[in-house]
């Protein structure tokens, strides 16, 4: 039951990401599948009855990254909402501030 999440990124090794995807497949989670690509990108499309897929926009490869990222900080904002956390004040970021 626990959700998988891959980021299927246009300038990632497509085999590599199929494979990801074949191998969740393969041990039955597909259906607790989130699946963070660009749209467009017809390889991860036709997944999309079977996963929960979040599609970006496509841009330039140095800017890529960050549009990926918003998907995820929204869904471990709500997490944190749903399990009752202080998103202001989350837990160990102490330690991995201040560590150089």
């Amino acid at each position: 039951n626990m959700p998988v999440v891959l980021f299927a990124a246009p300038d990632a090794a497509p085999s590599k990401v199929q494979n990801a995807l074949h191998q969740v497949q393969a041990r039955g989670g597909i259906s607790n599948m989130i699946v963070v690509g660009a749209e467009g990108d017809q390889e991860i499309e036709k997944y999309a009855d079977k996963v929960e897929l979040i599609l970006v926009p496509k841009t330039v490869d140095c800017l890529q990254a960050i549009l990926y990222i918003i998907p995820m900080q929204l869904l471990s904002y709500h997490l944190a909402v749903a399990r009752d956390l202080n998103v202001d004040q989350p837990r160990s970021l102490a330690k991995s501030v201040t560590v150089q």
